[in-house]
């Protein structure tokens, strides 16, 4: 029995780490630029580069802009779901300890 639990424990610590991997790979392989081929600009004239730009004269007012990043309320909800979590598998961990050792005594 004891040979079942293990692989049923690997299998399952298995399954979260391809979920994980799924989970992050998005992430990991975007990028910013375009694969080379799918630039759907057409190429700026060679002056475009040495031309004067005009300036306005009164410069617009800056406006602060939040670009990605993670609202407050949603970092403490994942906090709690965290803790929420470890505290129910430190009890489960307890109650199968338990389990196991008072068994052990009266075997």
């Amino acid at each position: 029995m004891n040979h079942i639990r293990r692989l049923a424990a690997a299998l399952a610590a298995l399954a979260a780490a391809l979920l994980a991997f799924a989970a992050a790979a998005p992430a990991a392989l975007a990028s910013a630029q375009p694969p080379p081929g799918l630039n759907r600009h057409p190429p700026l004239p060679p002056g475009h580069i040495h031309q004067p730009v005009d300036l306005p004269a009164v410069p617009a007012p800056a406006h602060t802009v939040i670009i990605g990043g993670m609202a407050g309320w949603q970092i403490a909800l994942i906090a709690a779901g965290a803790a929420l979590a470890a505290a129910a598998i430190a009890i489960l961990a307890d109650r199968a300890w338990t389990a196991r050792k008072a068994h052990a005594t009266t075997a």
